[in-house]
């Protein structure tokens, strides 16, 4: 997207554009569907989808599919030691996320977050709305809302760090949240466990584009009989896309879980796919 004052906009079509596609997907809908859907002209909606995620809508459609997911694990899955070690997850990728991180001490976490001071806001994002929220070191959460809804997300974050104060003050975090969306260097403040942060550090190291397992995260944090453990972990990600919980699939190819709806993590998965392929 060249003109950011047009991206809040380009996100709402294209997220109602997944959403129909995807609650679609056995009957394949035409172009023509999907932007009458949206409300757009064919010509149009092609323009700004192809230049959202930089393929056809008919080409992401095959990226929603179970099959990809399995083609994925077959083609692109990421042994982390060898991702770690080639650097594939570093400035080379164009189109990965870079984070810069520090995490909370284990006796911060054990406090429950009191003391500390986290702002949120409601943003637009490429897979609809989410709840974002930071503390004075970088973003600590975020939160999908499309699949749950608003009051879902919230009490989801707030429930992580229950005594931490809470202020909605969007403008301190939407900096931020920019380059999140934006393949631009982003600040996280992560809140968890040490065993937690170790699976998330993991998750950090897969490309973007590429898929892991369960099994391999657990081998790869040096714990190869906690598989379930590291689910759970996978799951309690508070700072989804960022921390790409997201790349994690069972062995057979299945996706698993995802803690904000399945239709989000298909989304995702097909975004980097298909932005990988546009390179």
């Amino acid at each position: 997207m060249n003109d950011l004052n047009d991206r809040p906009y380009h996100y709402a079509v294209i997220a109602r554009a997944i959403a129909f596609i995807d609650e679609r997907a056995p009957d394949q809908p035409t172009l023509e569907e999907t932007a009458a859907a949206v409300g757009l002209s064919p010509a149009h909606f092609q323009r700004v989808f192809s230049q959202w995620v930089g393929v056809s809508p008919k080409r992401y459609q095959q990226y929603l599919t179970l099959d990809h997911a399995k083609d994925l694990l077959r083609e692109r899955f990421s042994v982390l030691e060898t991702a770690t070690e080639a650097g594939l997850s570093g400035a080379s990728r164009l189109h990965d996320l870079f984070v810069k991180w520090e995490a909370m001490s284990p006796g911060e976490y054990a406090r429950g977050g009191a003391g500390l001071v986290i702002s949120y806001g409601w943003f637009d994002s490429p897979f609809g709305e989410v709840l974002a929220m930071g503390t004075d070191r970088g973003l600590c959460g975020l939160a999908f809302a499309e699949e749950f809804g608003r009051d879902v997300a919230m009490d989801d974050m707030t429930g992580r760090w229950p005594k931490a104060d809470f202020i909605e003050n969007p403008q301190a975090i939407a900096p931020w949240v920019s380059a999140a969306f934006g393949q631009q260097e982003t600040p996280l403040h992560l809140i968890g466990a040490p065993f937690q942060i170790k699976v998330w550090e993991a998750l950090l190291a897969i490309p973007s584009g590429h898929v892991t397992t369960y099994s391999e995260i657990a081998q790869h944090i040096g714990n190869p009989k906690a598989v379930r453990a590291v689910g759970t972990a996978v799951g309690k990600n508070p700072v989804s896309w960022l921390i790409p919980c997201h790349r994690a699939l069972r062995k057979s190819g299945g996706l698993g879980g995802y803690h904000w709806g399945l239709p989000v993590k298909r989304a995702m998965l097909a975004y980097e796919a298909a932005r990988l392929e546009a390179d």
